[in-house]
């Protein structure tokens, strides 16, 4: 059982090297948080949606900015799309999966906004509609997934695509790398 366990510990932490040493990731996640940071001195919000264990992983740092991460501060204008379930269930049941991300977007995203996709696969029809509502009505996307980026690297105007086609450790790096940019993006905005 231990040499199991170690093992899982090394493809997370060779993951997590391989981001270490992509000096293309380690810029893009920069110029990232200079974006958040932009946007949200321009009174911008941040939206963050994704599926399963992503819709988890967007909901903790959706809350690490419009909760907290570091220091306590006011908030900041962040949510995940997905948690208002009477919206999830009414729209997935009497129109599509597909749109429940999009239908939102059009209803209440501004031009300016950002919208973060986090899909380890790139292909989740329902984030990729999104992003393209999200082009339509000038809001900017960060995608989120794993090597390549699936059919979510034609829409997305960042993409931090994790090194790895492992979805659990493609996971973890997405809240590496998102912690980071919450760090980040905190230290940033409230001390300058």
């Amino acid at each position: 059982m231990n040499d199991k366990i170690q093992e899982i510990i090394r493809e997370s932490l060779d993951v997590k090297s391989r981001v270490l040493q992509d000096h293309r990731l380690l810029t893009l996640v920069g110029d990232i948080v200079t974006l958040i940071v932009d946007r949200f001195r321009q009174g911008k919000h941040l939206y963050f949606c994704g599926n399963g264990g992503s819709a988890a992983d967007a909901q903790h740092l959706a809350a690490e900015f419009s909760g907290r991460f570091f220091i306590n501060r006011e908030a900041l204008p962040s949510e995940a799309l997905h948690c208002n379930t009477s919206y999830l269930t009414a729209v997935a049941n009497d129109f599509s999966y597909d749109i429940i991300y999009s239908r939102l977007i059009k209803g209440i995203g501004k031009p300016g906004d950002i919208l973060v996709g986090m899909s380890t696969s790139g292909n989740s029809p329902n984030i990729i509609k999104a992003f393209e509502t999200a082009r339509e009505k000038g809001i900017t996307t960060i995608g989120m997934t794993g090597e390549g980026g699936g059919k979510l690297k034609a829409v997305s105007d960042y993409l931090i695509d994790i090194p790895s086609g492992n979805t659990p450790r493609i996971q973890e790096a997405h809240m590496l790398l998102g912690h980071i940019i919450c760090q980040l993006v905190e230290a940033q905005y409230f001390t300058a």
